[in-house]
């Protein structure tokens, strides 16, 4: 089946003459038809079949489409309906929608939509929201690790004077989540991002080695010595964010050495500027322009910690990461700070997070790890 591209001034007729011929033909107009992509089926020179697609972010709505008379029963609407959904794949949307009229339902149920919310009517017709949800990316929890004097600690709001010690062995921690069935572990050298260099690095070496946890290491990573003590003692990523912020060159640098793939780019944010140096240096840096920038040169990974919320248990930032993924597609956003239950973990991944990081909720039994088993 062909289907092409449709210029508004077609678009506008078909769908006067099929939905509304009783109204003014202004009626058909759409606020935002420009914004839109309108896609048609033409029969012998003419458009038949009609329906405009509108994206925002990681939702997209389908609305107005319209087949002539003499051409409705013979599968053009179907056809339009499958590239729309095709379309949705590809362009990694999470929720596809419509408002549909309640006699054509069971042509959206075909698709796999479902009716949502409370009908409705308008001009004269009944209608009901129908979405089907796509691209649903299973979500990973990475328990914490923050080390300072080798022990394990818990910040709140970034502050170093505001530390609560839970356990003086951070390997007894780590095998904990290990025998719970996690797989990541996001372990921080807090002392290194202080000192601007790597200091805890026995501690991320006794881990890796007496546990299978994959390793996310961060604080401190600076200089090629840095990177390679964290490499050798088993980090399976780096993470990185004040060189990310200072000086780009060099992790360019580093991208070529070890492959971009091994990197993840942190971010700690208050107000949405990024702050670096375990959160004590702040900058005008946006974290969506940060973001997008280093998403242009291959980085997959980020995760973002909202430092007014890190260590409060007051839930997490959910419009900062939709803000994000709805600015910056085909990346793994990680989410970091706040979060304080199971129906937090369970709104970031609606949000479409590919990942939470979890700490002090663990550590105060606000989330059990028998919890976190569903998510594995």
């Amino acid at each position: 089946m062909d289907i092409r591209p449709v210029p508004l001034s077609e678009v506008w007729l078909l769908r006067h003459e099929v939905m509304y011929p009783n109204y003014p033909a202004d009626v058909v107009k759409l606020k935002d038809d420009e914004l839109g992509i309108h896609l048609g089926i033409y029969k012998t020179g003419e458009l038949v079949s009609v329906v405009s697609v509108f994206q925002n972010g990681r939702e997209m709505q389908f609305r107005k489409l319209a087949t002539r008379k003499d051409w409705q029963g013979k599968g053009l609407a179907t056809s339009l309906l499958n590239y729309i959904d095709q379309l949705a794949q590809q362009k990694k949307v999470q929720r596809l929608w419509c408002n549909a009229r309640l006699t054509a339902t069971g042509l959206y149920e075909k698709m796999g939509m479902q009716a949502v919310a409370q009908s409705w009517q308008a001009l004269g017709q009944d209608f009901i929201v129908m979405e089907k949800k796509l691209n649903q990316q299973k979500m990973e929890i990475i328990p914490a690790i923050d080390i300072i004097d080798g022990k394990c600690v818990r910040l709140s709001k970034g502050d170093y004077a505001q530390k609560t010690v839970y356990n003086e062995n951070p390997l007894e921690v780590a095998k904990g989540f290990e025998d719970a069935g996690l797989k990541r572990l996001h372990l921080v050298d807090l002392d290194g991002a202080k000192a601007g260099e790597v200091r805890n690095w026995k501690v991320l070496e006794q881990v890796a080695g007496k546990t299978s946890l994959k390793i996310d290491f961060s604080g401190g990573i600076s200089s090629n010595e840095s990177l390679a003590i964290t490499f050798n003692s088993g980090a399976a990523y780096a993470a990185i964010g004040s060189v990310a912020v200072k000086n780009e060159a060099l992790l360019t640098d580093w991208f070529q050495a070890y492959g971009v793939e091994k990197f993840i780019l942190g971010a700690d944010v208050l107000d949405e500027k990024i702050q670096i140096k375990g959160w004590t240096v702040a900058t005008d840096i946006n974290i969506i322009d940060f973001i997008r920038n280093y998403a242009s040169k291959g980085v997959l990974q980020f995760f973002c910690t909202d430092i007014s919320k890190d260590g409060l248990l007051q839930g997490s930032s959910n419009d900062l990461y939709k803000k994000i993924l709805d600015n910056v597609e085909g990346i793994s956003l990680i989410a970091s700070g706040g979060v304080s239950s199971i129906e937090d973990l369970e709104i970031l991944k609606e949000v479409g997070c590919s990942g939470v990081i979890v700490g002090k909720a663990i550590y105060e039994n606000r989330i059990s790890l028998e919890d976190l088993k569903k998510f594995n």
